[in-house]
């Protein structure tokens, strides 16, 4: 009996070291293609043409020489959009640099509600400078690939529908060049070493 009880036990170990070989030596699965709406790191942003608050053109040639926080949105967002513009203009206020220590930048993603004189009174409410941008609906889905935002309109009633949209806030450097993102879910001490780095 003892016999067999080991026999079985070194069949097990047999088993298992074949399994562990297969394991060590076979090929390495291939990872999965990235999904078409993914953009490497350094080809975030990019040049484009909105419509300011004005009603005139806004090229982003304009932001030239500054750092700005971009950030796209809607003016009838209930939470996220006033939340974030308001931590932006917070974190700005605590650079202690001034209000041209990084220009922030909000995009409306909402083009059918939100023209040029919506976006520039939702800009107001904050009671420091910000840009407010919005464009036809080619021009904002452009800009969004651009920056590899999400946007999409949520069930609703007539006019007063939500829309999903990506919550992150892009950072430019003074040449335009992405640097990184603030999360909704970052403190304001990791938001702000990040926002030292591009307005210095």
């Amino acid at each position: 009996m003892l016999g067999k009880l080991r026999f079985v036990l070194w069949g097990f170990v047999a088993i298992a070291a074949a399994a562990l070989a297969f394991l060590l030596t076979r090929p390495a699965p291939e990872l999965p293609a990235p999904s078409a709406t993914e953009l490497p790191l350094a080809s975030i942003g990019g040049p484009f043409t909105l419509d300011g608050a004005d009603g005139q053109p806004f090229s982003s040639a304009s932001l030239a020489g500054k750092p700005f926080a971009i950030f796209f949105g809607f003016t009838h967002c209930p939470d996220v959009c006033p939340t974030t513009l308001a931590r932006l203009t917070k974190l700005r206020r605590l650079l202690g640099q001034g209000d041209e220590a990084f220009r922030i930048v909000f995009v409306s993603v909402d083009p059918e509600r939100d023209g040029p004189a919506e976006v520039g009174a939702y800009a107001k409410l904050f009671a420091t400078p910000v840009i407010g941008l919005t464009g036809t609906p080619a021009q904002i889905e452009q800009v969004k690939k651009q920056y590899a935002v999400f946007s999409a309109k949520a069930p609703g009633a007539g006019s007063d529908y939500s829309v999903d949209h990506t919550a992150s806030v892009f950072l430019m450097d003074r040449a335009g060049k992405f640097v990184a993102t603030l999360a909704p879910e970052e403190s304001d001490a990791v938001a702000l070493a990040k926002l030292k780095r591009v307005a210095t």
